[in-house]
C-alpha cells in the first residue's frame, strides 16, 4: 500500500474555512447595517412626531419655549435646545401666555439642519444628519373667545 502525505489531504481546507468566515462576517456586517438602518428610521419618526408634539403643546399649553424644548428633549434625548427652532405668527405675539392666547394665529416648531444622529456600528465613527421637520399648527380649533357657553357665535 502507498501512503498518501498528510499534507496533500489539507489542500483546500484553508479555502472552505476563508469561504465559512468571510459569509458569517458578511451576514454580521449585513445584520448590523439592518438594525442601524432601523434604528435610524425609527429616530427620524420620532424627530417628525416631536416637532408635532412641539408645536401642539405650544398651541393648546400657551407653553414658554423652554417648556416646550425640554418636552421635546424628553422624547428624543439626541437633540439638544439648539436644534430647535418655534416661530409664532405674527411674530412677537407669545410675549406672555395671555398674549399668546389672544394674538397668537399660528406656531412653527421645526428641527434645523444641525441635529446630528450618531451610528453605533463598530469602529465607524459616523454620524446622520436628522433631516429638517417641521410643524406648523394653527390656533382656529383652540380659539376659545369665540365661544359662548359651547355655542358658537
Amino acid at each position: 500500500m502507498k501512503t498518501v502525505p498528510l499534507r496533500s489531504k489539507q489542500q483546500g481546507v484553508t479555502t472552505v474555512e476563508f469561504a465559512l468566515v468571510t459569509a458569517f462576517g458578511g451576514f454580521f456586517i449585513v445584520l448590523i447595517g439592518i438594525f442601524e438602518l432601523g434604528r435610524i428610521l425609527y429616530t427620524f419618526n420620532t424627530a417628525s412626531e416631536v416637532t408635532r408634539l412641539g408645536a401642539r403643546t405650544a398651541i393648546v399649553c400657551d407653553a414658554g419655549d423652554e417648556r416646550i424644548k425640554s418636552r421635546m428633549i424628553a422624547l428624543l434625548p439626541s437633540l439638544s435646545a439648539e436644534h430647535i427652532d418655534i416661530s409664532y405668527q405674527p411674530a412677537g405675539c407669545a410675549s406672555s401666555a395671555a398674549a399668546a392666547r389672544a394674538a397668537c394665529i399660528s406656531v412653527t416648531v421645526s428641527l434645523n439642519s444641525s441635529a446630528q444622529l450618531p451610528t453605533v456600528i463598530p469602529f465607524v465613527p459616523v454620524s446622520v444628519s436628522i433631516p429638517p421637520f417641521a410643524t406648523t399648527m394653527t390656533r382656529e380649533s383652540m380659539d376659545s373667545h369665540n365661544c359662548d357657553g359651547g355655542n358658537f357665535q
